[in-house]
C-alpha cells in the first residue's frame, strides 16, 4: 500500500470510532414498502411532507401525531428508502403572511 493510501486508511480508521457512536452515522435502508410499514407500526408516524430532490430521489418527513418523534427519509426511484435523520418534538408550522 502506498504512503498516501496508508495515511488515508489510518485517518479513516481513527475517525470511524467517533462516528459509530452517532446514531445517524449508520444510515438504515430497506425496501420502501418495508420502511413505510415500520414507520407506521413501530414508530406510529405518518408522512407529513415530501419534496423532490432530483428525478431519482424524494425526501419525506414522517412524524407521530403527538409530535414526540419524527424521521427524515430519502426514497429512491429504485424502490429503496433510507432513514437519514430522526428526532423528537416535531412541530408543524403554518406559512406566515408576508403582508
Amino acid at each position: 500500500m502506498s504512503r498516501p493510501a496508508l495515511s488515508l486508511a489510518a485517518i479513516l480508521a481513527l475517525s470511524a470510532a467517533p462516528l459509530a457512536a452517532n446514531p445517524i452515522a449508520e444510515v438504515i435502508c430497506a425496501p420502501t414498502d418495508e420502511m413505510t410499514e415500520r414507520l407506521i407500526t413501530q414508530f406510529g408516524e405518518n408522512r407529513v411532507g415530501t419534496g423532490v430532490r432530483d428525478p431519482e430521489q424524494v425526501m419525506e418527513i414522517w412524524a407521530a401525531d403527538d409530535g414526540q418523534s419524527w424521521t427524515m427519509v430519502a426514497t429512491y426511484a429504485r424502490g429503496v428508502s433510507c432513514i437519514v435523520a430522526m428526532g423528537e418534538h416535531w412541530q408543524t408550522t403554518l406559512p406566515t403572511d408576508p403582508a
